[in-house]
């Protein structure tokens, strides 16, 4: 699958006349926990020519291909990209973070993630990760059975808004790191349980309901909601990024 996915993005290089600068897995096979039948979500970040953006038409700043059930792959253009850095956007900071990688520009890949400390706000992003939290374990974590893989997309954020708030820096994406911060050996048991389960199972597989984790989750985000209203929010530096921005954009 791996050279499938090379070659669909060069195709997209030639095909719609860009520059690829990074790419990676950015789902559940990144976070550590895919199922057998988990598809492949690749992201990436592309540059387009410098008459693109000195254009007074409009340009698209996402590059979408059509999914299908294994390979969903879409890129957001380098500006749109260095926007939404600026602003602190979790997911794009996870996926600079993630452990599979398919395309990477060297000099882009160290610059950005030499930024990455002095940009991600703790606010912003343990807001961000307990919305995700809480939306999961509130809409589908309630029950006699739920869904296996639901667990761990409530158990994910959670623990990296734990992260934020105990250590006040960047959250790593692995949930295998993630998991560390909990010296509760029944909790890891159940963990553990659960990630073998979910290792030969599919995407729709029902599991009983846990108390020992709901119990846990509904503390941790009680916690972390008490201790975000004290997270400070980051001053926005444009210049490193409009830097950043002139040297990636192809001449």
């Amino acid at each position: 699958m791996e050279n499938i996915i090379r070659e669909k993005l060069s195709g997209i290089e030639k095909e719609m006349n860009v520059r690829i600068l990074y790419a990676c897995e950015s789902g559940s096979r990144a976070w550590g926990f895919a199922s057998s039948d988990s598809d492949f979500d690749v992201r990436f970040i592309y540059a387009a020519h410098r008459d693109d953006y000195l254009s007074i038409r409009e340009q698209r700043d996402v590059i979408e291909v059509p999914v299908n059930e294994v390979l969903d792959i879409s890129g957001w253009d380098l500006r749109k990209t260095l926007r939404l850095f600026l602003k602190s956007n979790a997911p794009l900071y996870e996926w600079l973070q993630s452990p599979v990688c398919y395309r990477q520009h060297d000099d882009f890949a160290a610059k950005i993630l030499q930024l990455m400390p002095d940009y991600f706000s703790n606010r912003a992003g343990c807001h961000h990760y307990l919305s995700m939290a809480a939306n999961t374990f509130e809409n589908d974590l309630h029950g006699g059975e739920v869904r296996l893989k639901k667990y761990f997309y409530a158990l994910r954020p959670a623990l990296a808004a734990l992260w934020i708030v105990n250590n006040e820096t960047l959250p790593p994406m692995e949930f295998r790191l993630l998991r560390t911060q909990v010296d509760d050996e029944p909790w890891q048991d159940a963990v553990d349980a659960l990630l073998a389960l979910k290792i030969q199972s599919n995407e729709k597989t029902m599991v009983p309901s846990h108390p020992l984790l709901h119990q846990w989750l509904q503390s941790t985000l009680d916690y972390c909601r008490a201790k975000a209203m004290h997270l400070q929010p980051h001053r926005e530096q444009y210049e490193p990024l409009d830097n950043m921005f002139r040297k990636f954009i192809a001449p």
